[in-house]
């Protein structure tokens, strides 16, 4: 909402000045979003009057004026404005006036001499463009400073409320704040009732009590549509944002801006029969003020006459009974509709307006009545007219019950020592009903605070006006115990560590993904679902994190970075019998380069086993085993399975070419998924005493049918391997000329050592033939 600051220092004036005024409504819960200066800043332009003129004898669009600026003597001008007359009341920027764009000095123009500038709203910066001079009324006193006389020194605030905060949607409502706040005198507007002077009125029948609990309406006979808007009224609404249409409509403006309550003026000799508050007919057809022609929906609330609906109720009135300068007779009308049946209903018509924007929020129910006479007053004072006896239909109002309140939980929710008598004090700023029972209070709010319902409501009133910076900030006291660490637990930290130092970085993605991810990425064809999704494209939660890194990679593939290691610790979501399982994964992907770009390496492609070797190192000194298998996301030849322990833990593998196509990657990043349980979970450090004699290396070579894999031959050896047998590992994988169609060869080192002495041959030689006819026996080999 936009106010100016001098309208609400009318009501209430408290010693601070705009800046401290502005952090003052901050602090109090209504955040300036910001603040500017009603006009630029410029000086030495007064209140002039163009005494005599003539024709400038060089130039026949000049004019040389004799102007009184309330000096004495007049000044000579030179003026070119068409609309420059004797008599004329104009602001005159002096020599050594500095205007927005230009700094004023004696000059000749044409030979003739001009001591000054006669300014349009446009020299001033009022305006981006202006016909020709600001012609003030004849009543302006000459020489007065024009920034005095057209109050042009004022602050224009923008304050950003929450939406239970409707009760500040007007300068009245700012002004009963900024008196709470500060303590000083609210002075706002007597509104007193306009006595009836004739007896015509409209039958109201509200058909919709619950939508509709009170409706008032008044027809004011006579009114001189044509009657120009006072210049302060216009003022006042311009600053807040709001253009001057009409009398008649800027005078229900400004009540909503100074009240909050909207009003809605129809046309009497427009109207065919009484008024009928109902719910509108699927499919019913209403032509708004803005020429929009709305077909309306059963749950939305109408104005209707006994022919059509007349006004979409609360949203926008109808463009057929709308005022006009022909207007001679106005039925006004002041309603309070509730939110529920309001909230909506504007955003599914492509509309908002300042009347949907606060029906919505809660309006004061209490001054519905009070408004119609403050317009009343308002239109019979500029527009003349004769005023009717109100109609009123009130139904089933909204309560206000009372809240009990303790004063030792205030106290204590607040960290402060607050007596029954002190919370009484600071609450009764706020116009609410305070009776002291003991250590509690009960409190019934006003009609106006919609956000006043429970305890909590009021502890939080009180803190505000109290002052969020008097509160002091108390340092817990508390006992500082250490956590058990577990030693068969290792920290997360250290596995992303361990991933920093081969070269990762850390990505957080969103939870939310596309379905066609999880179809894609994890065969997931029913994914967990979104009620209310954010976006369309992010309607599911994800049960693999791998979306979010692919996502990651073509991010930054597109912003021209052609190596990518990354990895998410994150949870995934998927469906069970017992609910949402919300399990936790570590993932990483690699693209682009095995390694970063230099001299002393050539350049290859990363592939499956530069990540496998980085997993293995992430698991140290935890042995994992892997095993062929398929997966959705996964190269069909180029897939394996984790397993360690037995257990499948998790996926590694390269992405499938299909995915690889279709996200327009020119190479194949590789990837892997672990469960983060199984990763986190360590065996229990065990003593091993350091041997003092030397290691003993064999290494055997043997041949096998093709099909066998190395990790087979590897997991049989490692279970048969004595204690001594300090190490198993491949180093060699041949096949070709010397060995056998459908074979091949692989190199075995096998490291051995004892602790309380040398190994001697024949010991050596045992162990070797023992894992040679491990092999031989389970899976054929022969040695080469």
């Amino acid at each position: 909402m936009k106010f100016s600051e001098n309208w609400l220092r009318t009501y209430v004036n408290p010693a601070l000045d705009s800046a401290a005024l502005g952090h003052a409504l901050t602090m109090a819960g209504l955040e300036v979003e910001a603040m500017e200066a009603a006009a630029p800043p410029f000086d030495k332009v007064v209140v002039a009057q163009v005494i005599s003129l003539a024709k400038h004898p060089d130039a026949d669009r000049l004019n040389v004026c004799q102007v009184d600026v309330g000096q004495g003597t007049p000044l000579q001008i030179v003026c070119g404005a068409a609309n420059v007359h004797a008599g004329a009341k104009v602001p005159c920027a002096l020599v050594g006036a500095v205007l927005p764009k230009i700094t004023i000095k004696q000059a000749r123009v044409r030979g003739v001499e001009s001591a000054g500038m006669l300014c349009s709203e446009q020299e001033l910066g009022l305006a981006d463009e202006a016909p020709g001079l600001l012609l003030l009324p004849a009543d302006a006193p000459v020489g007065s400073d024009i920034r005095d006389y057209l109050d042009l020194n004022d602050q224009l605030y923008t304050i950003k409320l929450t939406p239970n905060r409707s009760d500040c949607l007007s300068v009245a409502g700012v002004a009963r704040e900024v008196a709470a706040v500060t303590g000083d005198a609210l002075t706002l507007p007597p509104i007193e009732p306009v006595s009836a002077t004739h007896d015509a009125a409209l039958s109201v029948k509200v058909q919709a009590p619950d939508a509709c609990p009170r409706y008032c309406g008044r027809i004011v006979r006579g009114v001189n549509a044509k009657a120009a808007t006072p210049a302060w009224m216009i003022k006042r609404l311009t600053r807040c944002g709001l253009r001057s249409i009409s009398v008649v409509v800027d005078i229900t403006n400004y009540v909503l801006l100074e009240q909050g309550q909207p009003l809605h003026a129809f046309d009497l000799a427009k109207l065919k029969g009484g008024i009928t508050v109902r719910m509108a007919k699927a499919g019913e057809q209403i032509k708004l003020l803005n020429e929009q022609t709305a077909t309306l929906e059963a749950d939305m609330l109408v104005i209707a006459d006994d022919a059509r609906a007349v006004a979409l109720a609360g949203i926008m009135g109808g463009a057929e009974t709308a005022v006009d300068d022909n207007t001679r007779d106005v039925f006004l009308e002041s309603a309070f509709f509730t939110p529920d049946i309001i909230a909506g209903r504007a955003r599914r018509l492509g509309l908002s307006t300042d009347s949907s924007h606060r029906f919505e929020r809660g309006v004061d129910y209490a001054a519905t009545r009070a408004c119609i006479e403050r317009a009343t007053r308002l239109m019979l004072e500029i527009c003349g007219g004769q005023a009717g006896p109100v109609t009123e239909v009130i139904g089933q109002l909204p309560a206000r019950n009372p809240i009990c309140l303790r004063a030792e939980r205030a106290s204590k929710v607040l960290g402060l020592d607050l007596s029954p008598g002190q919370i009484e004090s600071l609450l009764q700023r706020l116009h609410l009903g305070v009776e002291v029972n003991d250590d509690a209070l009960q409190i019934t709010p006003p009609s106006y605070r919609f956000d006043l319902s429970i305890e909590e409501d009021l502890i939080e009133e009180i803190a505000r006006l109290y002052g969020y910076d008097n509160i002091p900030a108390i340092p817990p006291r508390a006992r500082l115990d250490l956590l058990p660490k577990s030693d068969a637990v290792r920290p997360e930290e250290q596995l992303r560590e361990r991933l920093v130092s081969r070269d990762y970085q850390e990505v957080i993605t969103y939870s939310f993904v596309e379905p066609s991810w999880e179809a894609d990425l994890a065969g997931n064809a029913q994914p967990v679902a979104l009620k209310n999704p954010i976006a369309s494209q992010m309607s599911v939660m994800r049960s693999t994190l791998w979306g979010g890194l692919v996502d990651v990679l073509r991010f930054n593939f597109n912003r021209k970075q052609p190596r990518l290691r990354i990895f998410e610790i994150g949870r995934v979501f998927e469906s069970t019998q017992s609910g949402v399982a919300q399990a936790m994964r570590l993932s990483a992907l690699s693209y682009g380069a095995a390694l970063p770009e230099q001299w002393g390496d050539k350049v290859r492609e990363v592939d499956f086993f530069d990540l496998k070797g980085d997993l293995e190192a992430l698991l140290w000194p935890e042995v994992a085993r892997f095993e062929a298998a398929s997966h959705p996301a996964l190269h069909p030849g180029q897939a394996a399975r984790v397993l360690l322990d037995g257990k499948a833990i998790g996926w590694i593998g390269a992405l499938h070419p299909k995915w690889v196509q279709q996200y327009a990657l020119p190479q194949t990043p590789v990837l892997l998924e672990l469960y983060l349980s199984a990763v986190l979970a360590c065996r229990l450090p065990k003593f091993v005493e350091i041997a003092k004699f030397p290691p003993v290396r064999r290494d055997i070579a043997v041949i096998v049918d093709e099909n066998i894999t190395s990790e087979a031959l590897l997991s049989a050896l490692r279970e048969t391997a004595p204690e001594r047998v300090t190490d198993l590992a491949i180093f060699d994988l041949y096949s070709g000329k010397g060995i056998d169609s459908g074979k091949k060869s692989l190199a075995f080192r096998i490291l051995m050592q004892d602790t309380e002495k040398t190994l001697t041959d024949q010991e050596v030689e045992t162990v070797i033939t023992r894992l040679t006819q491990v092999l031989s026996d389970r899976f054929g080999a022969k040695l080469r």
